[in-house]
């Protein structure tokens, strides 16, 4: 007998496990649905800072700042992920394969906080993946273990890699810093 080939999915059947299993949040890719593992309070706690500075940094100009609830799809590959920060600058453009309306394909920035399970994955795979995004300008890598931001740029027909470990990293696209103090500060070291 011989072994049977995995099942290849669709993404119209990746959103309704999406939304049979609110709990918990999956990533879809070639065929596959995969659930993603939730973070650690420090996880938590950078992802938010992170969000927070650029809030208080964009102010009123045209760019939505979305937590790690709004689904990205790369257009090119169809990856669906959950991004722990995403930019968009302009209006929104949502996939028209989601009927729901909760997918976006145009972000500007993305932000991953980056954990010992998934950071090889974050800065291989999905990285070129991203990279595949037409509107996308940046990503931002933020280290779990180190203080070290690690922003990848477009600039003219290549990506640059750029590692801030002190001081604030630059956020081109956006205008934006992110003071590595703030964004690797210890809540529970001033309550």
């Amino acid at each position: 007998m011989g072994a049977t080939a995995p099942r290849r999915y669709k993404f119209e059947d990746y959103l309704l496990v999406e939304e049979m299993s609110p709990n918990v949040k999956h990533e879809f890719f070639d065929g596959t649905i995969y659930a993603m593992a939730g973070g650690s309070p420090d996880h938590a706690a950078m992802a938010m800072s992170v969000g927070a500075l650029l809030i208080a940094q964009l102010g009123d100009k045209p760019c939505g700042v979305y937590s790690s609830d709004l689904r990205i799809r790369v257009p090119a590959t169809g990856l669906g992920t959950y991004p722990d920060v995403s930019v968009i600058c302009g209006k929104i453009e949502l996939d028209p394969e989601d009927p729901k309306k909760h997918t976006a394909t145009n972000p500007t920035l993305l932000v991953e906080i980056l954990s010992p399970t998934t950071e090889e994955y974050d800065r291989t795979d999905k990285l070129a993946q991203y990279e595949q995004i037409e509107s996308l300008q940046e990503v931002v890598f933020v280290a779990h273990d180190t203080r070290c931001i690690e922003v990848v740029r477009r600039m003219d027909d290549s990506w640059k890699h750029f590692e801030y470990t002190e001081g604030e990293a630059e956020l081109s696209s956006i205008q934006c810093k992110l003071p590595l103090a703030r964004v690797y500060r210890d809540p529970l070291a001033t309550a």
